[in-house]
Order: structure tokens, then sequence, then C-alpha cells
């Protein structure tokens, strides 16, 4: 019996000393493996991961922004020069884009987009940032990458100050203009539907037409986007005359859009925006775009920030359902 019972205490020992003499082995290959690992030099990005932005700025030490001709005040051009509040917005980007870069003193240059070419000329690289009137849109997000919206427009009216109209139920049976081909005049058609409200649309050729009725009082109403009611009004000989009515029919989250499938580049351009928002220097952009005198004729717009734009900055976010 205590032969037995040693025989069986010298197999249990020789199974343990061989349990340790592996696991020895295990830890010591394992300690090898990181010891080289260690020793190799640092992974670098292959030459498609970094993305072609980043890479056109890197090695040009230029950042080109997309600018508008003539919406006032996002993106237009007075005197020669291209600015606006989404153009101040995008020189913030650019200069984050050169501290990511490690750049010393990245420069900007323009190049001038229209609504029907601005896409194309991010997706050529002809332009980095799209600095306008741009809403984020999922069909668009197919062809380009948007950031933060640092704008919300809306369909609104704008009325002849001195009629008794506040919302578009007072316009029950009136005659109500809109730009032919825009969103707006569907959105207006829509609305009167739905609040079963009669209404005759008149299609305007272009925004000044549109607005000029108002004015002249050949329909009651022009539905258009806010931000472009407050042009037109802040450019009329007698502002006071008009006023800009309703709740919103639509909105509008106006952001810059670059190249997609860049996370690099979108985690730089996204960080900026919230900079900007949580410092407020987004808000002293607004108020001297929309509450200030502007170039080239010292207009005020006089349009305080909407409580829209106001409660998507307290939580600043890129995503947009549709």
């Amino acid at each position: 019996m205590a032969f037995l019972k040693t025989e069986a205490a010298v197999r249990v020992r020789a199974r343990e000393s061989a349990w340790r003499s592996g696991l020895a082995m295990c830890l010591a290959a394992v300690a090898g493996m990181a010891s080289a690992q260690s020793a190799l030099p640092p992974q670098q990005p292959s030459p498609g991961t970094a993305g072609k932005t980043l890479q056109r700025i890197q090695a040009s030490g230029v950042v080109v922004i997309g600018h508008r001709e003539s919406s006032v005040p996002m993106s237009y051009v007075a005197n020669g020069t291209p600015m606006g509040y989404s153009v101040d917005v995008c020189l913030q980007i650019a200069q984050a884009l050169g501290r990511h870069l490690k750049l010393r003193e990245p420069r900007v240059a323009y190049r001038m987009v229209t609504s029907s070419n601005r896409f194309d000329a991010i997706e050529k690289g002809e332009v980095d940032l799209e600095c306008g009137s741009t809403t984020n849109t999922a069909a668009r997000r197919q062809r380009v990458a948007f950031t933060i919206a640092h704008f919300i427009a809306s369909s609104r009216i704008v009325v002849q100050s001195g009629k008794p109209y506040s919302r578009i139920e007072d316009l029950d049976g009136k005659a109500l203009a809109s730009t032919a081909g825009t969103t707006n005049i569907d959105s207006l058609a829509r609305e009167a539907a739905a609040k079963a409200i009669r209404v005759r649309i008149e299609p305007a050729k272009d925004h000044a037409e549109g607005f000029g009725w108002v004015v002249d009082g050949k329909v009651e109403g022009f539905a258009m986007d806010d931000v472009l009611l407050f042009g037109l009004r802040a450019s009329h000989s007698r502002p006071e005359d008009l006023k800009v009515i309703g709740k919103p029919m639509t909105i509008e989250p106006y952001a810059v859009a670059f190249e997609r499938d860049n996370p690099e580049l979108k985690a730089v351009v996204d960080a900026e925006l919230r900079r900007l928002i949580h410092t407020r220097e987004l808000h002293r952009l607004y108020d001297k775009w929309f509450t200030s005198p502007i170039p080239p004729k010292g207009l005020n717009l006089g349009m305080r920030m909407s409580h829209l734009l106001v409660d998507s900055l307290k939580y600043p976010s890129d995503y947009v359902p549709q």
C-alpha cells in the first residue's frame, strides 16, 4: 500500500514538473515575441488609408475652400473677396487641419462652386471643404461627408408688415408664391394640405421675382428658406415694411461638406466644430454675419439665432435621419 502511494505521488510530481516546464516554455516564447515586436519599427499607414484630401494638403500646404457667389450671408463674394458665415467656419477648420498635419502656416485658396457642381468638385479633389449653404441629406451623403450643422434654415413666409398675418392659417384663400424648381414650393403645398387651408401657389422664376410680387401686392406671401428671406428683406429699401412669419415648414441643416470615407479627416473637422461650439466662437461668428452690418452695403439681417439651432448646438452631432 505504501509503495502504491509513493508511486502515485511520484507520478503526480512528474506531471506537475512537466506542466511547470511547459508553462515556462510558453512564457518564454511569449516574452520573445513581445521583445521581437518591440524591436520592429512602428507600423506606417498604407498609402490609401490617409485619405486623398489630407495627402493633398500635406504635399501642397494649401487648403482649398469651395465658396458660392451670392449666398448672402452664408457664402458670397464682395469686393472680389469670398466671405460669409460658412467661409469663416471653414477658415477655422483649415487652421485645424494645418495643426493636425503639423504645417507651419497652412495657406488657403478659394474656388467658386455652384449648386450643380459643388459635389463633383469634392469628388474630383478640386476643393477640400465646400463652404456654402448646403443641406446635409441622406442622398448627398452617398457622395460626400458632412460635419456638424452650423446653421439650420427652414422654409417660412415673408409678407407685408401692415397685413394681419402671423401664421400660414391666416393666409387661407390667398395667393402665395414660391420659386419654381425648389423644395419650398412643394413644402408649401404640403403644409397647406396638412392644415386644410386653401392657397393658390404662383411659381416665380427666381427669388427676386417672388419677393417683388409681395412688395407690389400681387401675392400675399412668398415662401422660401428663412435666411434668404431675411437677406431679401434687408436688401429692400424699407425693410420694416416686410416681416417673416409662420413656424418652420421644413428643417434644412447646413453643414460643411468634404471627402467621404475618410475617418481621419472627419475626426479633425468634427473636433474643430465642437471646439467652436463649446468655446462659443461659433456664436460670435453668427452674430458677426446675422445681427451686425455686413459687407458690401452694411446691411444688418437682424436674424437672431433660431431655437432650432440653439437647441442643436447643445448636443453637437452630424446625425441627420434623412
